[in-house]
């Protein structure tokens, strides 16, 4: 019978390759056997505490195998793993923690102080991810030690949820995401597939949060497919670099600032990266420039994947179309097309569809798409808005954008659209061509306030080492090459942009000192 919960993957792992390694950490390394006893103890332990199958089960941490292990032992249980972001104030991790009503928590010793900062009365229990950092609380390895390696054989359902994660909450109070497993299956199964992981021969190397669905998208495909994993707690380029060469990685997802870093640092020089195969990449298209030098650096294809908590995995630009010399080259800025068992509308404020090539919402639906918002019934049903069958409806993304060939092109966030003088200006088109002058390495646009437009178009860049530019001759260089109106109005120098954990850019940072204290939001 094939697999159809998380639990399910690691039974059967369990079962046919018990001695193989699947987790390698700075610290150690796990067995699928290990895995699988480990996490039949939280499971055991989690039913000692009362806890059974719905109850959400937290986590503080930067260790993505302990989560992992926690993650299987609470769905052996049919428990809901929820990873919470770590970067987060001790309010807005009190909030999440209380809105997903959690009865247990694992949190990194460094994240205690901003546990002691919150009231969560919901917790039952509490243990430290490491051994031996706490004297008042036990490490989540004493905890389960306690506790026999005897599955409790839960079957969950494939709509019972698997996995609840949190919007970033750029647009207001964060957002439970409830996945099924079905809907995580479809992921998992289409996945390992597109970038072909082998349990003989991949490694998978993982810096993403598992807060963050790309993270935990990382932690499970590997497991599913039967290779090791590689977990680096934290970005870093050299670390990177080093690990690509140890363990002789196959496959890695990266976000397009991640691969540049990893292009500048000075350990790629002297690099190996003989071994890689596949990097997939997501939260924006990549450039000419990274794509060329990635290509002669890495020496390997790269993927594109488009998606978001809510549907993981909707579009892909495959290696193929990764050539900017090549006859697709026109369609390198899109986001690639659906994968199987995605479709993809482009619709109206209305609800109705746009012309061919027309700007509209992306609306997708498929057997990915979310269960809904968890204690949210009312963001569910305007995210659907034509309703669903046996789960299944379209999607409403909060995404712009428009086909062309097949192939779908994101122009910005709703949200983010620009009004100036009446007339829409998508920043995402602004930035593709301010990208291209050369003293530019990154930049965002975004609308500020205009007493005579209502907004003004704003350029924030960031100038590559060694060059200069002044904000007359960035403006004078969109001129040529823009309409007037969309060009930039003024110019401002950033050493760095605001991003997310998961690298996303964070637009509504950029605009509040300019929004502040009107009644425009800026989320």
């Amino acid at each position: 019978m094939p697999d159809q919960t998380l639990a399910d993957i690691i039974r059967r792992q369990g079962r046919e390759r018990p001695d193989a390694i699947a987790f390698i950490t700075p610290e150690r390394t796990w067995t699928f056997g290990e895995i699988d006893a480990e996490s039949s103890r939280v499971a055991a332990g989690l039913a000692a505490l009362g806890l059974g199958p719905g109850d959400r089960v937290a986590c503080l941490t930067k260790h993505m195998a302990e989560c992992g292990v926690l993650l299987l032992g609470a769905a052996k249980l049919g428990a809901v793993c929820m990873p919470v972001n770590w970067r987060l104030a001790p309010p807005e991790i009190e909030y999440i923690v209380d809105h997903g009503q959690a009865k247990f928590m694992m949190a990194d010793e460094a994240f205690l102080q901003l546990l002691a900062r919150t009231n969560l009365p919901s917790l039952r229990e509490t243990v430290v991810t490491e051994p031996g950092r706490s004297r008042l609380l036990p490490s989540f390895g004493e905890w389960r030690a306690g506790f026999p390696a005897s599955d409790p054989g839960h079957r969950a359902a494939p709509m019972d949820t698997a996995l609840q994660l949190y919007s970033s909450g750029t647009t207001g109070l964060p957002k439970g995401v409830e996945i099924a497993n079905r809907g995580y299956f479809e992921v998992l199964d289409i996945g390992p597939k597109m970038v072909g992981l082998d349990p003989s021969s991949s490694v998978m190397l993982n810096v993403l949060p598992t807060f963050h669905i790309a993270g935990m998208g990382n932690l499970m495909m590997p497991l599913k497919a039967g290779c090791p994993s590689v977990f680096h707690p934290e970005f870093d380029p050299a670390k990177v670099i080093a690990a690509i060469g140890e363990h002789r990685v196959t496959h890695s997802f990266l976000v397009p600032a991640m691969i540049q870093f990893v292009l500048q640092s000075p350990a790629a020089a002297a690099g190996d990266f003989s071994s890689l195969q596949v990097i997939s990449y997501g939260g924006s298209p990549i450039s000419d420039t990274v794509l060329t030098e990635a290509k002669r650096v890495l020496g390997c294809g790269l993927l594109q994947a488009y998606g978001m908590t809510e549907a993981p995995f909707m579009t892909h630009l495959l290696p193929q179309d990764h050539d900017p010399d090549g006859p697709k080259s026109h369609l390198l800025r899109s986001a690639g097309t659906p994968v199987p068992g995605v479709e993809i509308r482009i619709v109206d404020g209305e609800g109705r569809d746009v012309p061919a090539g027309g700007v509209g919402e992306v609306w997708a639906r498929t057997r990915q798409n979310m269960k809904g918002y968890w204690r949210n019934p009312k963001a569910t049903e305007e995210t659907f808005p034509c309703g669903r069958e046996d789960g299944v409806g379209w999607m409403r993304t909060g995404d712009a954008g428009y086909l062309r060939e097949g192939y779908l092109f994101i122009h910005d966030r709703i949200k983010d659209l620009v009004i100036s003088g009446g007339e829409n200006v998508y920043p995402a088109e602004v930035e593709n061509v301010l990208a291209r002058h050369p003293a530019v390495a990154e930049c965002a646009v975004i609308g500020v306030p205009d007493e005579r437009w209502g907004e003004a178009v704003k350029a924030c860049v960031v100038l590559r080492p060694g060059q200069q530019a002044t904000a007359g001759e960035i403006i004078e260089f969109m001129r040529a090459n823009i309409a007037h109106y969309k060009c930039p109005k003024s110019v401002d120098f950033f050493d760095v942009l605001p991003r997310n954990p998961s690298g996303k850019l964070l637009k509504r940072v950029l605009r509040e000192p300019y929004w502040s204290g009107r009644e425009r939001a800026v989320s």
